[in-house]
């Protein structure tokens, strides 16, 4: 499975942003698919994960202010992410795993990252 990751950017604090992961091959659904984010100096962090027909499961600081779904016709998983806050910045990762995990040692396939900065 190859992801790539997309969405990122620069926005202030209170905004939104909508991050995108598209997945290769064609047992897409049969994935659980995460998100995860690492900021400067820090281990990389578990954000959200969906299981195969949607359904998620966040981090504390993640829930309330972001939402995961996915498109399986579209291979996509999503990351709306609002009331952005200055402490979210970081590089965020896609990535797949075959069964329910939330820490990265337990993800097979990982995406490129893509680059999320909160302005204060």
């Amino acid at each position: 499975v190859q992801l790539q990751a997309s969405g990122g950017g620069l926005v202030q604090a209170g905004g939104s942003l909508r991050l995108s992961c598209v997945a290769s091959g064609r047992t897409f659904s049969r994935y659980y698919m995460g998100w995860f984010r690492q900021a400067p100096g820090k281990e990389r962090e578990f954000v959200a994960a969906a299981n195969g027909s949607g359904g998620g499961y966040y981090s504390d600081s993640a829930k309330g202010r972001f939402t995961i779904s996915r498109d399986n016709a579209k291979n996509t998983v999503y990351l709306q992410m609002n009331s952005l806050k200055p402490e979210d910045t970081a590089v965020y990762y896609c990535a797949a795993t075959s069964s329910y995990a939330y820490t990265s040692a337990q993800y097979d396939y990982w995406g490129q990252g893509t680059q999320v900065t909160v302005s204060s």
